[in-house]
Formats: C-alpha cells, structure tokens, sequence
C-alpha cells in the first residue's frame, strides 16, 4: 500500500454497457476533493465485445488506469480475465473491482463488504442472529448470501420463485444456505433477525404485497439492497410495523470504499454529506 503522504496521480473507471447512469463518479470525485488528491474516476461504455481488449489494454498499460470498477454486463468476464481474483470473487464468480499491482491484474467484489458495511452503520448489533431470509437468487444474492455467512449467520433462508436458483446458492454457499419457494415466506420469518430483499421488488416505486413481519425477532432488521426509491414499500411496510430499516444507497457508498484504497492509496469514509450529495442526485434525476 502507498503511504498516504505520497503525491502521486491515478487514474480510475467504471466500465459498463450502457454505464451513463453510474454514480460511482459522484462518489469517488467526492472523496478525491475531500481528501485532496490528485487523480480521476470517470465512466468508460465497453460493449461485451470490446470489453476483452479493454481489459487486455489496462494490463498492458495502454489504457492509462491503474484499476476501476466493473459493472453490469461484464462482471464475470471481469473475473475469468484477472490474473488474481481473491477468495471473494472465485467464490462469486464475478468481479466488481479490479487494480494493477506489479503489473498483475487483481479482482475481488466487494458487494458483500458493501451490504455488511451498511448494516454496521445504520442498524449496529444487526449480526447478532441466527436466521436470516433472503428474496432473490439472481447475481445481487450471492454476495448478500456470502457476506451474512461469513459474519456467522447459521441458517440463511433463499426465497425464490424458481426454487432450482435458490438450490444453486445453497450447493455454491454451503450447508447454511437453504433453497424455499416465495410461497414459504410465512414460514420462513419466525424467529428471523433479518430479512433482505434483493428482488427488484418495488424497484421504482412498484407496487408489492402485503408483509407481515410480526413474527420476526423484535430487534430485527429489513432492507433492500434497491434504493430508488429511498423507502420502498417494503421498507415502508416493516416500519409501519415497528421494525428497524436500512436503505440500498449505504450499499453502493460502502462497496466504493476498497477499490478507492486500492487506486488511490487511502481509506476514504462514508458520511453524511457524501449520502447527501447522492439523494440529491437522486431527487434531480427523477
């Protein structure tokens, strides 16, 4: 790792198709400013048939970046392409984050440390369960799914309307992991501390059925990992019902945090005005 004290100029992406709506520029031009270094971070398109030559011109040294973020549709392209994805990635199979180091290309994802990170933050204590329920198998799933794991949740309940999906998040993630139709939900919630939704379920203000979350733990804690908007209807709904929420948008604030110590040699902080600046984004963008 660099020492902090260095001057020194980096140069990082996002890449993606399409990729114009990320606002991982806002977040890593925020902290650049704030903590006063020299470098970039700005949004490069890559169609999925340029994206092997774009990834062979940043190993060479060609592109000019030291690294940057990978986003959909070439996350696990991202990953089969590293030279040295971390435990993380190889678990997932795809890849968020990659940087230069030694002329080696290294990938991890750090959706997981995201997700957890956010929790700490916004609802301390959360970890202290025994069973979680997750909505949704597709790609988001899997790192929500690793992450609760590895913090020592025992049972992870993944609710799902093809149930063959959730079975292959349980043999991926191991005996933890049990694979449920949408339809168990009821059954599932007694006695859970945590219920994570990462279907696109209210996504845009879409309307979603009725929960009842009275038989969970009375200290548990509901989120999304979608955050437009800000309060969906199921976050909505649990508070209604006297439960702690967390919003998605801490997610996407801390997942930046690792690649941003990777490229820019320090650790930057999640605040307040940071969370701010991206609501109002947000608020001027819908």
């Amino acid at each position: 790792m660099r020492d902090s004290r260095e001057t020194f100029v980096n140069h990082a992406f996002v890449a993606g198709y399409p990729v114009k709506h990320s606002r991982s520029p806002l977040i890593h031009g925020y902290w650049l400013e704030k903590l006063k270094l020299q470098g970039s971070y700005r949004t490069h398109e890559v169609t999925p048939d340029n994206f092997p030559g774009f990834i062979q011109e940043l190993k060479s040294g060609q592109s000019g970046f030291i690294g940057g973020n990978v986003t959909i549709p070439h996350k696990e392209v991202a990953f089969s392409l590293s030279d040295r994805p971390d435990d993380l990635a190889r678990e997932i199979g795809a890849a968020n984050t990659v940087w230069l180091e030694d002329g080696v290309l290294h990938a991890t994802n750090t959706d997981g440390i995201g997700f957890t990170a956010n929790l700490d933050q916004s609802a301390p204590g959360w970890d202290g369960i025994e069973t979680a329920v997750v909505l949704g198998a597709g790609g988001a799933s899997r790192a929500v799914i690793q992450s609760i794991r590895d913090r020592g949740v025992k049972t992870i309940h993944v609710l799902n309307r093809t149930v063959a999906r959730a079975r292959e998040l349980a043999d991926c993630f191991g005996p933890a992991v049990h694979a449920q139709p949408m339809e168990a939900l009821s059954d599932m919630l007694p006695g859970a501390g945590l219920l994570v939704n990462t279907t696109s379920l209210g996504m845009d203000g879409g309307e979603v059925p009725a929960f009842d979350f009275s038989s969970m733990r009375p200290d548990a804690v509901v989120t999304d990992i979608v955050y437009v908007p800000l309060k969906t209807h199921i976050l909505a709904q649990a508070e209604s019902q006297g439960f702690r929420i967390v919003d998605g948008l801490g997610m996407l604030l801390h997942q930046a945090v690792p690649g941003f110590e990777k490229w820019f040699g320090v650790r930057p902080t999640v605040d307040s005005a940071l969370r701010q600046l991206i609501i109002d984004d947000m608020a001027a963008h819908t």
